[in-house]
């Protein structure tokens, strides 16, 4: 399916343009249709040889209703622009043509009609004129008679060729669905309509209002009921849940994969600067924004409410008194805060060469960490794998400079626990997960057991001094651990034995039993040489111990998987590695 939008000065001719085209008219109100204007969105549709369903989303042209007129054109990615061979160029013309600009609208046929009237020569050179200083300068100019049908398939030959140069949406996109209608169907429910511009919707699927999800009960797409409907493509959602507030300008989205926002860095441009409070339109949605300029054509927007917004959205910002439009791009959805004087100026340069194209190496630089998935929200493309975090190489060697001097302060500041766990680096470092920190690390830093320690161990000279005679009482019996009695009178209590064997200089098998760091991977070395399996006393024997020790130092190698305890009491050496 394709869709159209249309645009143009009030009693111009587009509906009945519309329904010369496609046989239907596209007003629906009793009122449009006594006073002989559109005053809400229309909508009627088609289907031509060699391009499909088309669709038409007819606008109304009065100026008090620009508003209803934006909400069509917004989502829609082509126009059918109307003026009058009978008028001259008309003030909601270029209003419209204005806001089609700023809205990147490319994609435009320009339909001159009431050529039973009047010569559309000197209409069509107008409108060239007009449209040469804008971004649908080139577009084709077509005369056209709605009443005889004169040009009628010149027009038609025009958008077919319209619709054929669109780019394919992506039909496995994020779901975004702006709606610009939203009705009671008794015995139904809730129906909403909207341009889907990309993505798919299918029936029992659950799309999100902010943070209400909402179930697709049914789907219909150019009046028939549809399994699933990809964009671009007019759709009917019959919806249910908490439906109380949905209106015209909500937005339904692929649930959590979408930013919503309340304030947004933009790049502007258009005729002077714009009002402090001026009207954003994107989409069919328009907000009251609070606009603070940063500097040179970049400002941030505070919304009145928010929306899910990407990197590279186009909207306009609109003076409602001034009838001005201003062109806006998204450069950031989820802008840091400005505290400091100054901040404003510092955001703008940072922001100098951003032209709302989202790549991803300038938006970890900019963000310096980043999460992943907060990223693809954002409209970042991320490869699959990738994750969770991303972190900026300036900002990574900055902080691993930092590591040694906070390890080192940490050491000093608790020498029987020098060994800082990687959640208190986090915070020193105001990173937002403790995983940041390990890939931080450098030699001769180390991460042991989700704690970093440095070089040195940090243990206080006397503490360092009973664990060396230690050491050595254990170099002449590696598995006779000193007694309870030979701890206490070299001054190691459990915390300095915890602080010990954080260093890796002891190793503990069990509370009072202390060995030297190698000793159990000794130990299962020595029990290798046995007869498979083997008794406590043959173990005892091999290994030179008591019970004492014999015992417990078993029980921690059954633990850790390294020998096996069988029915009968006996043992065996489980042929893996490990510890």
């Amino acid at each position: 399916m394709h869709v159209v939008a249309t645009a143009g000065h009030v009693d111009h001719g587009k509906s009945a343009l519309v329904e010369a085209l496609t046989g239907t008219h596209p007003d629906r109100l009793a009122e449009e249709r006594r006073r002989g204007l559109t005053i809400e969105l229309g909508y009627c549709w088609t289907e031509w040889p060699g391009t499909g369903e088309v669709a038409f989303v007819d606008v109304p042209g009065h100026e008090r209703f620009l508003t209803t007129m934006l909400a069509g054109v917004g989502p829609v990615p082509a126009v059918l622009l109307v003026v009058a061979a009978d008028d001259p160029w008309m003030p909601q013309a270029a209003e419209h043509l204005a806001a089609l600009d700023a809205l990147g609208v490319r994609h435009a046929v320009v339909a001159v009609t009431r050529t039973d009237l009047a010569d559309p020569h000197p209409a069509m050179a107008r409108v060239q004129a007009e449209l040469a200083g804008t971004g649908l300068a080139g577009a084709p100019v077509v005369p056209v008679s709605a009443r005889t049908g004169a040009g009628l398939d010149d027009v038609r030959a025009a958008l077919v060729a319209l619709v054929r140069a669109l780019p394919e949406p992506d039909p496995a996109a994020d779901v975004r669905l702006w709606v610009d209608r939203r009705f009671t169907v008794r015995g139904a429910g809730t129906v909403v309509t909207g341009t889907l511009v990309a993505g798919t919707v299918r029936r029992g699927d659950t799309l999100a209002l902010g943070a209400t999800p909402l179930r697709v009960r049914e789907v219909q797409a150019l009046g028939r009921d549809r399994d699933a409907v990809s964009g671009v493509a007019r759709v009917a959602l019959n919806l249910g849940g908490r439906t109380d507030e949905l209106a015209r300008g909500s937005v339904l989205v692929t649930p959590d994969a979408w930013h919503h926002t309340d304030t947004v860095d933009v790049r502007w441009s258009g005729p002077g600067e714009p009002p402090t409070s001026p009207v954003l339109h994107v989409g069919a949605a328009d907000v009251d924004v609070r606009f603070r300029p940063l500097g040179p054509g970049v400002a941030r927007l505070t919304l009145s409410r928010p929306l899910p917004l990407r990197i590279g959205d186009r909207a306009l910002l609109r003076d409602p008194g001034r009838r001005t439009v201003w062109r806006t791009d998204v450069l950031d959805p989820d802008p840091p805060r400005l505290r400091r004087r100054g901040a404003a100026a510092r955001r703008a340069v940072q922001l100098a060469g951003a032209d709302g194209t989202p790549r991803l190496a300038d938006e970890v630089a900019r963000r310096g960490i980043a999460r992943v998935d907060h990223l693809r929200r954002l409209g970042v493309p991320v490869e699959d794998g990738t994750g969770p975090w991303l972190v900026d190489p300036g900002v990574a060697r900055s902080l691993a400079q930092r590591l040694p001097a906070l390890v080192a302060e940490h050491a000093a500041a608790h020498p029987l626990d020098p060994a800082v766990p990687l959640s208190v680096l986090a915070a020193r470092l105001r990173l937002p997960s403790p995983e940041l920190v390990r890939p931080l690390v450098r030699a001769p830093l180390r991460v042991v057991d989700g704690r970093v320690v440095g070089e040195a161990t940090g243990l206080p000279d006397g503490v360092r001094r009973s664990v060396e005679a230690v050491l050595r009482d254990l170099a002449a019996a590696p598995w006779s651990a000193p007694t309870a009695d030979r701890l206490r009178d070299l001054g190691l209590d459990e915390r300095a034995l915890g602080a010990a064997e954080r260093s890796g200089l002891l190793r503990r098998v069990a509370p009072g039993i202390v060995l030297a760091p190698g000793a159990v991977d000794g130990a299962v070395e020595l029990l290798r040489g046995l007869e498979q399996p083997f008794t406590t006393s043959a173990a005892r024997e091999r290994l030179g111990t008591t019970r004492r020790v014999a015992l417990p130092l078993l029980d921690h190698l059954d633990r850790t998987g390294r020998t096996r305890r069988l029915p009968d009491d006996r043992r065996e050496v489980v042929a893996r590695s490990g510890s």
